[in-house]
């Protein structure tokens, strides 16, 4: 079982690969602007660069073809609208990390020379291995990770609710909704680095909150093959519900070990642990059973929600051959979010590093119109991300194979969790 949910995954990632998006990059501009902030690293005076660094081959590239994809089909649109500000075209300057942070902070030097900003980097470790960078050049990057992190740092543009809050609001929803009591057995499986850390650090606030102990919690490496000696353990732990912080190869394989195992506790996973084919895949029934996905936003084609609506119609335009998929939901959050802030740069004048940093230093509330909940931004220290998240189940009717089971939840426990700085 194992091998066919790998294999599905694979095939997947091929599909994605065949869609177009990544590597493609955004038009030039032609012409001068009168008045226009002059030119500087990554801006010609008619055309702004952004780096994107994703995982676009390999296990991850699942997440970060569909993602680059949705960089992508924002700043087509917004060229075609003239581009930031209606004056200056962006291109997307993309490099594959495979997910690795050594080649990540390769990929970073190799292009930073030749960008005004980076418009996403994916995973919460590649993002660490290259913030010293970013703070030593001065360069605002958009983390393609959740990590609350990243609210307290000030080179950084996060998007979104933090892991920490998905698993507080699914502790919630469990315990007021999914059965669960303090008495209950709740465990959690973590990738084994700060990824999985992120989601431990959530899973602790909500012990601390309504009251409950760890029952038990398994890491792994990623790329683990084998993952029956944590299935055993979790099992024999007596385990009611866990949940999962981890990337989609690896959680096909753990909740196929775990269909396998006839272990079916209730399982809620952090959003990057989902990709479509697990909705049409052997454990695809297993999922149906037990599973709930903590994420964000509405379900693809959802039009009551206006960016969902708008989200279809320019991937129809410009993306025709993607698929649906929240992770290329996220990339088109990350082009909104870094649109604002260039928009205020150029407001302010200068499309300098130190004019951008300055930009997002002044930026106020970013609306995402429903894809995610309201940013505000502004000086690192007084920020305040989305306290939000929303469960889906999985459902291999819905295009991307989820369907939502309640929408924006925000529980009283995420409202008051509080960020730090770290470094």
């Amino acid at each position: 079982m194992h091998r066919r949910i790998t294999l599905a995954l694979a095939a997947a990632m091929l599909v994605v690969a065949g869609c177009g998006g990544a590597g493609d990059q955004g038009g030039g501009g032609s012409g001068g602007t009168a008045g226009a902030p002059p030119s500087t690293t990554g801006f010609d005076g008619t055309t702004i660069k952004l780096g994107v660094l994703s995982p676009l081959s390999g296990p991850v590239a699942v997440i970060g073809l569909p993602l680059t994809a949705g960089n992508k089909i924002w700043f087509d649109a917004l060229n075609q609208r003239g581009g930031v500000a209606g004056k200056y075209k962006v291109e997307l300057v993309q490099e594959d990390t495979q997910y690795k942070s050594d080649v990540t902070v390769q990929q970073y030097n190799k292009v930073k020379g030749n960008v005004v900003a980076f418009t996403q980097i994916l995973g919460t470790a590649p993002t660490l291995a290259v913030l010293p960078q970013l703070k030593t050049d001065k360069v605002v990057a958009a983390p393609a990770s959740l990590d609350a992190l990243w609210v307290r740092e000030s080179n950084l543009l996060p998007v979104g609710g933090p892991y920490q809050i998905q698993v507080i609001n699914a502790i919630d929803y469990y315990m007021t909704e999914g059965g669960g009591t303090k008495d209950s057995k709740i465990c959690n499986m973590i990738q084994d680095d700060v990824f999985g850390e992120a989601g431990h650090q959530g899973l602790q606030y909500a012990a601390e909150k309504y009251g409950f102990t760890i029952a038990n919690t398994q890491r792994y490496k990623t790329g683990t093959e084998n993952f029956t000696g944590q299935i055993q353990a979790l099992s024999g732990a007596g385990c009611q519900m866990v949940f999962l912080t981890a990337t989609p190869t690896d959680a096909g394989r753990i909740w196929g070990a775990s269909a396998q195992a006839r272990f079916t506790p209730r399982w809620y996973a952090q959003s990057p642990a989902y990709a479509a084919a697990l909705s049409k895949s052997p454990i695809t029934p297993y999922l149906q059973q037990t599973t709930i996905i903590v994420a964000e936003g509405t379900e693809w084609g959802d039009e009551k929600v206006a960016g969902m609506k708008d989200l279809v119609a320019r991937t129809t335009q410009f993306g025709p051959g993607q698929q649906p998929d929240y992770y290329l939901a996220f990339g088109y959050n990350q082009g909104r979010a870094m649109t604002a802030v260039l928009e205020k740069a150029v407001e302010l004048g200068n499309l300098s590093r130190d004019g951008i940093l300055n930009a997002m230093n002044q930026l106020g509330k970013v609306s995402f119109d429903g894809l995610t909940d309201d940013y505000q931004y502004g000086p690192a220290e007084t920020r305040n991300p989305p306290r939000s998240s929303t469960l889906f189940a999985v459902d291999p009717s819905k295009p991307f194979g989820l369907k939502t089971v309640k929408y924006n939840v925000s529980s009283e426990a995420a409202r008051t969790y509080e960020f730090k700085k770290t470094s």
